[in-house]
């Protein structure tokens, strides 16, 4: 039986673990978005929510910038912390981040995942914008396609073996 037995060893030793959870903590707080395995998001988002957590403390600071510190493994993510992250989380009772499943990895067919931090969604461009920019590049690559296929027949012939060329005109004089 399992009873109150809480985290994932994920194959490691306990001081390699909390090392593991240091450094992929570091990152997701610093570039806001990593990929890793199922397994250790699941592991990577409470351990990261806590320190958003005391960067979100309004009383003695200080003491809570030391006790993240002892996790965080960059100065400048420290800071990005509480001067960034913990203002824009002020008014949220957690859930900073999310996992989105990306399926099997293909080298090992280990299930993949994307942790971000909630607010650091991918936005691409307007629709109105991609319109306008393929309408207008829309005659210039057609005629461009066209110039294209009228070559491609002609280096086609080129590009063959001399001994099928010379086979071929074996043939036809056969042939003839």
């Amino acid at each position: 039986m399992r009873h109150r037995v809480a985290h994932r060893k994920l194959g490691r030793t306990s001081p390699h673990r909390m090392a593991l959870l240091r450094n992929l903590a570091t990152s997701l707080l610093d570039k806001e978005r990593i990929r890793t395995t199922l397994a250790k998001a699941k592991e990577l988002r409470p351990f990261a929510e806590k320190l958003i957590t005391l960067a979100r403390r309004e009383d003695n600071r200080v003491h809570a910038r030391r006790l993240a510190s002892r996790h965080v493994q960059s100065n400048e993510v420290l800071k990005k912390l509480f001067d960034t992250l913990g203002p824009r989380f002020a008014g949220r009772n957690g859930g900073y981040s999310r996992i989105l499943r990306l399926g099997p990895r293909k080298g090992d067919g280990a299930e993949m995942a994307l942790v971000e931090l909630v607010g650091s969604e991918f936005k691409p461009e307007k629709k109105e914008e991609k319109g306008k920019k393929a309408g207008a590049a829309a005659p210039e690559g057609g005629q461009k396609a066209e110039k294209k296929a009228d070559k491609k027949p002609e280096k086609k012939a080129a590009d063959k073996p001399k001994r099928a060329r010379a086979s071929k005109g074996a043939k036809e004089a056969a042939a003839e």
